[in-house]
């Protein structure tokens, strides 16, 4: 099969053409008909967060058509429309029994540990499909995969209830999915934090209160447009130390500050003014879970979250149409969502 493979950290993906992985007895080998691609892959391809083995094939969003199965895996057949959960677990540890597998100590995810989609057909163990229903296309059931799942998973984290207000940082893929899912959980107000117009736009069309980062202090009109008061929930999608700043600062008492993007960099907290006088809560959020996953198909089955608007573009399996987009992610670019489709 063809697949696009990191071969270096630091330098372009190259198409090559390698053997079809073995299916196992409880596998599925799944045809993929769309990948989408992370900014996480731009960082894995820069080499910022570390993969292994290499050559590796990258790629975490994945969705396709079921091509073959293993004896044991008799819960698909060949045709059988799918997502994929973009991690393999042994289903046997204490983080598997309690459903919280991304702990599991041999967890090995798509694109980083293991092949991922960006290529012809991918084999992953049946435990990690998930059914896709017809009426939603496999561009938008693959994005749902990271990027949607990420941050319902974040919202989850931080507990949000019915009417409590919301600020999103970070307008990509994570944050158009979070505005729409805050809304579809009941959230009241929601205010979306980026620097691109037209992620701001988007944004004002999901029914979010755009800020410009570029052109005042997030946290001061935050604060000015709720009375003092700040948001219950702060979902920072970013990575960036500003902007986790920016998150926590903007609490309300009692608020709930939702950590997702990857970082290596320190910020500063005040302790006391920023977190003890108020009860406020700085919380990591570590992937998703694949119990969420149904609940999320069903939002986007029933268009509470639509996810259409969230693809900037469609790609060939292209080595040299891949980096470009990859290049675009690295220079946070004004695209959303791009999905290969082989």
């Amino acid at each position: 099969m063809i697949a696009l493979l990191l071969v270096q950290p630091g330098r372009p993906l190259v198409m090559a053409e390698i053997p079809i992985t073995t299916v196992g007895p409880r596998d599925v080998l799944v045809r993929v008909r769309a990948a989408g691609i992370c900014h996480s892959d731009a960082h894995y391809r820069a080499g910022r967060s570390s993969t292994n083995p290499l050559p590796l094939t990258l790629g975490h969003e994945v969705a396709g058509v079921v091509e073959q199965t293993g004896a044991a895996a008799d819960d698909f057949a060949p045709g059988d429309r799918v997502c994929l959960h973009y991690l393999a677990t042994c289903g046997a540890c204490d983080y598997c029994r309690e459903g919280t597998e991304q702990f599991c100590g041999s967890a090995a995810m798509i694109g980083k540990h293991r092949d991922g989609g960006f290529a012809e057909f991918i084999v992953m163990p049946a435990a990690s499909l998930v059914r896709l229903p017809q009426e939603i296309p496999f561009e938008q059931g693959a994005i749902m995969m990271c990027s949607s799942a990420t941050s319902l998973h974040a919202l989850k984290k931080a507990r949000l209830k019915p009417g409590e207000s919301v600020a999103v940082f970070g307008v990509g893929g994570l944050g158009a999915s979070a505005i729409q899912l805050a809304k579809a959980l009941g959230a009241g107000k929601v205010f979306a934090v980026d620097i691109k117009p037209a992620k701001l736009e988007l944004a004002r069309q999901f029914g979010a209160i755009p800020l410009n980062g570029a052109e005042c202090d997030p946290v001061e009109e935050i604060s000015r447009m709720t009375a003092g008061r700040g948001v219950d929930v702060a979902l920072e999608l970013i990575g960036l130390p500003l902007t986790m700043q920016q998150a926590v600062r903007s609490l309300a008492i009692r608020g709930r500050a939702a950590l997702v993007g990857i970082t290596e960099q320190q910020f500063s907290v005040a302790p006391y003014a920023e977190l003890i006088n108020k009860e406020a809560e700085i919380i990591g959020v570590s992937d998703h879970l694949a119990k969420e996953l149904p609940d999320l198909i069903e939002l986007v089955r029933q268009k509470k979250l639509v996810l259409s608007d969230l693809i900037s573009r469609t790609l060939s399996l292209d080595a040299v149409l891949v980096n470009e987009a990859l290049d675009q992610l690295e220079q946070f670019g004004d695209e959303v969502r791009v999905v290969i489709m082989p």
